[in-house]
């Protein structure tokens, strides 16, 4: 399989992508983002013989070239975002909505669902957020709905793709890799899920997920051992990290 990954240095992206390298089933990987991995993310020894880099600063356009590259792949997991903290919803809605939709929109335009067997579409997994909904009150819910929505519409509208839009609830860091909440996230960010999470754990465990179930749940929606997870919570995806790690 060979997998196409956007937001490999975000929280949940680079555990995505550290889980893509240790899986046998994942030939190669191509990163599309606007920087190189950054030097203090430790990654397995056999990330740089796996693994194709993109940098591409615009995306919102891509050429016809670049789309020729990124058809060539079974499944595009899209975990670029950021949180709408501080943002207007104007550049939210640019980074969270616009961004996806010109992707999935290139590569249905390039074709990337031509001569696939019915039973491998090429699968685009969306990673939304938990409460996302066109009716929420709240902005950022409302922008990531518009973008199921519209993800849905392009892959049902494109014969040989699938899109699957996944719910994380509230990320814990990976407990490997400590280096990664030094650098990923604010000191504000980190002492709020110290505070957070242990109160959570005990409330509502299944609003928790963690990197490790994070990564192991995408992947395998994305490999497509989960073909009828079109929409998956939080919850659900907890359940398939459960399944796949027994």
């Amino acid at each position: 399989m060979r997998l196409l990954l956007s937001g490999a240095t975000g929280v949940a992206g680079l555990n995505i992508y550290r889980a893509a390298l240790t899986d046998p089933a994942i030939e190669r990987i191509t990163l599309i983002h606007r920087r190189e991995i950054p030097s203090w993310a430790v990654l397995p020894p056999n990330a740089a013989e796996k693994t194709t880099t993109i940098i591409h600063t615009d995306f919102i356009s891509y050429s016809k070239d670049l789309v020729a590259q990124l058809v060539q792949h079974d499944a595009c997991v899209w975990a670029l975002g950021i949180s709408s903290v501080g943002m207007s919803e104007a550049d939210y809605t640019r980074i969270t909505y616009e961004y996806p939709i010109a992707m999935v929109k290139a590569l249905a335009e390039g074709g990337v669902g031509k001569n696939r067997p019915v039973d491998k579409p090429f699968r685009f997994v969306y990673i939304s957020g938990n409460g996302a909904s066109t009716e929420s009150k709240q902005m950022w819910a409302q922008v990531k709905g518009r973008a199921e929505d519209e993800i849905n519409a392009t892959c049902s509208a494109t014969p040989g793709m699938q899109a699957h839009n996944l719910r994380p609830g509230v990320f814990i860091p990976s407990s490997l890799y400590p280096e990664d909440a030094k650098h990923q996230r604010s000191w504000g960010e980190n002492v709020l899920g110290a505070i957070l999470v242990p109160i959570m754990k005990l409330g509502a465990p299944n609003l928790l997920i963690t990197a490790e179930q994070l990564a192991t749940s995408v992947l395998a929606i994305a490999k497509g051992l989960y073909p009828d997870e079109r929409l998956t919570s939080n919850k659900q995806m907890r359940i398939i990290a459960r399944k796949v790690t027994a």
